[in-house]
């Protein structure tokens, strides 16, 4: 079935024009608009068919592809409907090629060689799949190979010659060529560099395949600029807005005439019959091999599963962060600025909580007292200056709770840098304070509307901007999460909060260790940071604190370790929250810091091997550790603290008094008071808690 790619490229270039090929989504507007588009592109002479598979987290997507995947899986689309359209696509007469385009994770949980299977049953040709790294899109195009499917690699401007030249071998059919840096959109420009960026790709890769050109192309003057340099053309944004804004009864017949106005009536998209089959032929021993300093993979965890216009800016990120830790003076200027951090921030036996407990000494590290109240600027510091060392201008950053953002906006107020940053409408809202310190300290703070509004959705489309503005821009990812190096580099700067419990508790316990550690879980920062200095001190049990929300059977939750799955989310394989399909799972927690429906693949890795040992505290339970500590204590404790505080107490209470658990107190909880005030009339009776005004109660009970 690739050779009607190849036949498709062939017959368009003896009518004396570049190949057409169109995308849509599968399912959108409605499932049942699909196949009468489908089979009205064919009419207007269209060459090649790419049908979008709906994912829920698209970061190579612009707005108009996003919105596409939302309607399309809030009108149920799933692989298998996605792989039946296909299938009364060619029983309807649809007899133009047809590619899959999508992310992996969705291929990955139906399984790699059953998709292969079911969609060659279907009649499909072949996939593009934007986020396989190049290792593992070999496996994969051999497994499409040996079905006599296609699979159809992209390649951006900054794809590396090395890259190119991979594959370039790897290519059975043609190569998708993203013509500009960025995400997917229509544009009334295109680039200048396609011609240029075409004869590279040709050189690397030996000419021998065709090379069709995307990303903005959205009239016939584009077409034809593109098509002097190319072998086929891409459009697809322009195309998904044309049919959504037209009438369901005029769908296909909107895209049929499209598709002639930017053929001007020569497409003809007629594959000979008697086309045969050529050789499967798969690649044993593909001779690449990606250098890095430090390992990308936490087990089977890891790796760089992101759009190849992002593996530019993470090698060129991975390279300073490499010579930077190599550099004595990097050291000495980050370790010079522990005066302003807060550092080292203490460490101390908390008694009353222990009298309270009734077991284990419990001792507290507190990260709380940093500069701007959290483990964030820790981490913010240290990306900063790599940042000045690449150069970069400005910063941006995702955030949920708002801590990393307040770290982030303060490190580059403090250099000189401007700063953007994403955090999702919901998490604006009911972390109102925080944005306003951010937004005193100079920083610009972008609402995130779509999706779920949270950390999730901040994520994604702070990844999508960076790619567009990698020149001057970093981007300070605020957990060990994402692809390969930010969980290193993250948990090396954040390293710095186990370092010193184990001196500190050395110290003051005649050179003794802990025997628990106990911090709380969202992406993994601040339990990256604790724990990972311990890693090989096997008489110290770690224990990650998820979020459990609702409580783990409600299925309203954030407890990725407890109950997710491997899968591949933001640039990472590690633990997901997802459902059956491969889409991301909507998730809740009281504490917007740990929101988040994946984790680092560190942590990842430290659960499969039993290292670490993760449990989910509830909303209420953690609202308890709230009060414990503050009312024992007299600290106030973030909500996201205060999950481990509770999981911290509980271990506690099973072990003997000559035994000791340090739970690090990664913030403090000013940014939280509204938050409890909120949730307290209903969350306060489960625990006997009622601080209303007017109120005569004891306000500890």
């Amino acid at each position: 079935m690739s050779t009607e790619l190849r036949q498709a490229f062939i017959n368009a270039k003896k009518e004396g024009r570049a190949a057409l090929v169109t995308f849509i989504t599968a399912g959108f507007p409605t499932v049942e608009d699909t196949v009468p588009v489908l089979k009205g592109l064919q009419d207007g002479g269209v060459d090649i068919i790419e049908l979008g598979v709906p994912f829920s987290d698209p970061i190579a997507d612009g707005p108009t592809i996003q919105a596409a995947n939302v309607v399309a899986l809030e009108n149920g689309m799933s692989v298998p409907k996605t792989i039946d359209l296909v299938r009364n696509a060619r029983a309807a007469g649809v007899t133009v090629p047809i590619i899959l385009m999508g992310y992996y994770n969705p291929i990955l949980i139906y399984g790699e060689k059953k998709m292969i299977h079911d969609t060659k049953e279907a009649g499909a040709n072949g996939f593009i799949v934007v986020d396989l790294p190049p290792e593992e899109a070999v496996k994969f195009r051999n497994s499409c190979s040996l079905e006599g499917l296609s699979y159809v690699p992209l390649v951006a401007p900054s794809t590396t010659d090395e890259r190119l030249e991979l594959l370039g071998e790897i290519a059975d059919s043609f190569i998708y060529v993203v013509s500009r840096m960025g995400v997917t959109g229509s544009g009334i420009s295109i680039t200048k560099d396609a011609g240029s960026l075409c004869e590279r790709v040709r050189k690397s890769t030996g000419g021998r395949t065709p090379l069709a050109v995307g990303f903005g192309v959205s009239t016939r003057e584009h077409y034809l600029q593109v098509g002097k340099d190319a072998d086929g053309v891409v459009i697809g944004s322009k195309l998904v807005n044309l049919i959504k804004d037209s009438k369901q009864s005029d769908r296909a017949a909107v895209a049929e005439k499209f598709a002639h106005s930017i053929l001007n009536g020569k497409g003809k998209n007629c594959i000979p019959d008697d086309v045969i089959p050529e050789k499967a032929v798969t690649i044993e021993h593909p001779d690449f091999v990606e250098k890095h300093k430090h390992n990308p993979r936490f087990g089977a965890y890891g790796g760089q599963y992101v759009p190849e216009a992002l593996h530019s800016c993470l090698r060129e990120l991975e390279g300073a962060f490499e010579d930077a830790i190599a550099d004595p003076k990097f050291w000495d200027e980050f370790h010079g600025l522990y005066d302003y951090m807060g550092r080292p921030s203490s460490l101390h036996r908390a008694e009353r909580l222990t009298e309270y407990a009734g077991g284990a000494q419990i001792w507290l590290k507190r990260e709380d007292l940093n500069h701007t109240g959290s483990h964030k600027i820790n981490n913010a510091l240290g990306q900063v200056l790599i940042a000045r060392r690449l150069g970069k201008k400005n910063v941006i950053a995702e955030t949920g709770a708002g801590q990393h953002g307040v770290a982030t906006a303060t490190a580059a107020a403090k250099f000189g840098l401007g700063c953007t940053i994403f955090m999702g409408a919901k998490d604006i809202r009911r972390q109102a304070l925080n944005v306003f310190r951010m937004r005193i300290l100079g920083a610009k703070v972008v609402s995130v509307t779509n999706g779920t509004k949270t950390l999730r959705d901040a994520t994604s489309e702070a990844f999508r901007y960076w790619v567009s503005h990698v020149e001057d821009t970093h981007y300070i990812v605020g957990s060990a999460i994402g692809p390969h190096p930010y969980p290193t580099m993250v948990r090396t700067f954040q390293s710095v909060i186990g370092k010193e419990i184990k001196e500190q508790f050395a110290k003051q316990n005649d050179g003794k260790l802990p025997d628990l550690l106990v911090a709380c879980v969202g992406g993994g920062s601040n339990s990256s940071g604790t724990f990972s200095p311990f890693e090989k001190d096997t008489s110290v049990k770690l224990l990650g604190i998820e979020a459990g929300g609702d409580g783990i059977e409600t299925g309203r939750h954030s407890a990725t370790l407890t109950a997710g799955q491997p899968g591949v989310f933001h640039g990472v394989k590690t633990y997901v929250l997802e459902n059956e399909d491969g889409q991301i799972h909507d998730t809740y927690s009281v504490s917007a810091g740990l929101d988040y429906p994946g984790v680092g693949p560190e942590l990842a890795g430290w659960k499969d091997s039993g290292r670490v040992q993760f449990s989910a505290v509830t909303d209420a339970q953690a609202l308890e550790g709230f009060r414990l500590l503050s009312q024992y204590e007299g600290i106030i404790p973030a909500l996201e603290s205060s999950h481990a505080v509770y999981g911290a107490l509980q271990a506690a209470k099973k072990m003997s008094k000559d035994k000791n658990v340090v739970i690090t107190v990664s913030g403090r909880g000013d940014k939280d008071v509204r938050s409890v005030s909120e949730i307290l009339p209903e969350l306060g009776p489960k625990i006997g808690w009622d601080l209303r005004f007017g109120s005569l109660d004891d306000a500890s009970k």
